[in-house]
C-alpha cells in the first residue's frame, strides 16, 4: 500500500450524511449532489475555491482523470467554496478547461458539510470526498491527493477485489 494512500481516512461504518447541505449547481444542467451519488461509479468530489494556489495547480489533473474514467468506472464532481462569486469560480472553470460538473456554496456551508459527512474538521482546499459506486462515503482527505492513489484505492476498494 502507498504510504501516501494512507492519509485516506477509511471509513468502516456506513456513513448517514446531510444531503440537506446548500450546494447549488454552477452550470445550467447540472444536477444537484443526489443526482451523481450511487450511480454504479465511483464519484471524487474535489472541494475548491478559484483563489486556492493548490487548486489552481493541480486542477489539470482532475480534468483528466474525469476525462478518462467518466465513461466507465469513476467521475468528478466539482464544489466550489466560492459562494457568491460566480464569476470567479466560472473564471475558473474556464482557465482550466474543467469538464467535470459542478456545485458552488460559501466556505462556511462547505466546511460544515464537509464535517457532517467525515467527523473531521476541513482545514481548506483543496478537498475530497470519495464515494463507491453505491453512494457509501469511503474516504476523504484534506489537500492535494495524485491521481494515481485515487485510481489505486479504487483498484483495491471496488467489488472483487477488496
Amino acid at each position: 500500500m502507498h504510504r501516501r494512500l494512507l492519509v485516506f481516512v477509511l471509513l468502516l461504518a456506513a456513513s448517514s450524511f446531510s444531503r440537506s447541505a446548500e450546494l447549488e449547481p454552477l452550470e445550467p444542467g447540472s444536477a444537484a449532489l443526489d443526482g451523481y451519488l450511487g450511480k454504479g461509479k465511483w464519484l471524487i468530489v474535489m472541494l475548491w475555491a478559484s483563489d486556492c494556489a493548490a487548486c489552481n495547480r493541480e486542477a489539470y489533473q482532475y480534468v483528466d482523470f474525469h476525462e478518462f474514467h467518466h465513461d466507465s468506472d469513476a467521475r468528478v464532481l466539482g464544489v466550489s467554496l466560492d459562494g457568491g462569486d460566480q464569476v470567479a469560480a466560472r473564471k475558473f472553470i474556464e482557465k482550466h478547461q474543467v469538464s467535470f460538473p459542478n456545485l458552488i456554496t460559501d466556505f462556511n456551508t462547505g466546511s460544515r458539510w464537509f464535517e457532517s459527512l467525515t467527523g473531521q474538521q476541513f482545514w481548506g482546499t483543496p478537498g475530497f470526498l470519495i464515494f463507491d459506486q453505491t453512494g457509501e462515503l469511503r474516504a476523504q482527505q484534506i489537500g492535494a491527493v495524485p491521481v494515481n492513489l485515487i485510481e489505486d484505492f479504487i483498484a483495491q476498494n471496488s467489488a472483487g477485489n477488496g
